[in-house]
């Protein structure tokens, strides 16, 4: 039950910040996205405060032995940069670049009940749904303490 609280005030935080950074917002982020055009630079402080928050947590977080509500870390097994996960990385690209959405903003601006995010997700989860029938080595591994 605690592992389902802190998930749902977690998610929760992330989707107020989302939208409080206005990522949930297809136009800020095409600004963003467009560098030869009018570009507005005010996402890259938001994702640059994410990326340094979690470079300090990360660091801190996996020098326990194990997490807080759980018995021990999960963490992908692969680490090869292959085919599966080159074309992966073009499609969430042309995705982002094309309708400015990512998948959290996307689930985040459902709350709004803009069609564009109904069919974005939609989207998404049919992609998700084609990439478990494609055969690949990305399974997690679980990392326990000693």
């Amino acid at each position: 039950m605690a592992q389902m609280l802190v998930a749902a005030v977690s998610g929760i935080v992330f989707g107020l910040g989302l939208a409080v950074s206005q990522m949930v917002d297809p136009a800020k982020v095409l600004a963003f996205l467009d560098l030869a055009g009018d570009w507005d630079p005010s996402l890259a402080f938001v994702m640059a405060g994410a990326v340094a928050v979690s470079l300090v947590a990360f660091r801190y977080t996996l020098r326990r032995r194990a997490p807080l509500l759980a018995r021990g870390f999960t963490l992908p097994e692969a680490s090869d940069i292959d085919a599966r996960l080159i074309a992966g990385a073009a499609v969430f690209g042309v995705g982002w670049g094309l309708v400015g959405f990512c998948p959290g903003p996307a689930v985040a601006s459902l709350a709004f009940g803009h069609f564009e995010s109904v069919l974005f997700v939609a989207a998404m989860l049919a992609g998700m749904a084609v990439a478990n029938i494609v055969p690949g080595p990305t399974r997690p591994v679980a990392i326990t303490g000693a």
